[in-house]
């Protein structure tokens, strides 16, 4: 009798370590079934399909640490486009400096107002001057927060008799924003200043 109630209790441990295993076992494989799915989430949720000329293309997401030096020279570079991208139409110079001091902060606007007391735009308009820009070059330092910046760009100016090829070097900082349709960088243009502008050619028309 004894050694029946022994072999039952054996019977029952050995139930019991493999009721722990198998618990153990199913609990391991469920964390690891959740983290895999978790993972599968997050991968999927990286991908965006965009559809251009018919095709799907497929485009990755990624962190804004990854993207501050791109998306800080795009900024700097629209900002110049704006403010110094000028044609003989009061409509189109009011849109442009709009756009550019929704990227900027007053040092910005400030500058506008100088410009515009001083009769520049007036003289635009009534000269019928075009006015455009190239980037040459923008240095982000972006290991000092806010992010310190220097532009190098190229003016063209065209007058009805002349074609003038201008110098302009700029500096500033830039601090993050929210973002927004008409600042879709996230930076705002901080104590930006002219350093240099100066003509640098001028063709006869």
């Amino acid at each position: 009798m004894f050694r029946q109630l022994k072999n039952i209790d054996t019977a029952f441990q050995h139930i019991k370590t493999f009721t722990i295993m198998v618990v153990v076992g199913s609990s391991l494989l469920c964390c690891f079934t959740v983290y895999q799915a978790f993972n599968m989430v997050l991968t999927a949720q990286e991908r965006i399909y965009l559809l251009a000329n018919d095709k799907a293309l497929e485009a990755f997401s990624a962190e804004r640490k990854d993207n501050i030096p791109v998306e800080a020279r795009d900024h700097v570079k629209m900002f110049h486009h704006y403010f110094f991208t000028l044609d003989p139409d009061e409509k189109v110079i009011e849109s442009n400096i709009n756009k550019a001091l929704g990227l900027a902060d007053n040092s910005a606007a400030n500058q506008f107002s100088d410009l515009k007391e001083a009769g520049y735009y007036t003289g635009i308009i009534s000269g019928s001057v075009s006015q455009t820009i190239y980037m040459d070059s923008a240095v982000i330092d972006t290991s000092i927060y806010p992010f310190s910046f220097r532009y190098h760009g190229t003016q063209k100016v065209i007058r009805s008799t002349s074609v003038v090829t201008r110098k302009l070097i700029t500096e500033g900082r830039l601090r993050n924003v929210n973002r927004s349709d008409l600042n879709p960088h996230g930076f705002l243009i901080e104590r930006w200043k002219v350093i240099e502008n100066r003509d640098i050619d001028i063709n006869k028309r």
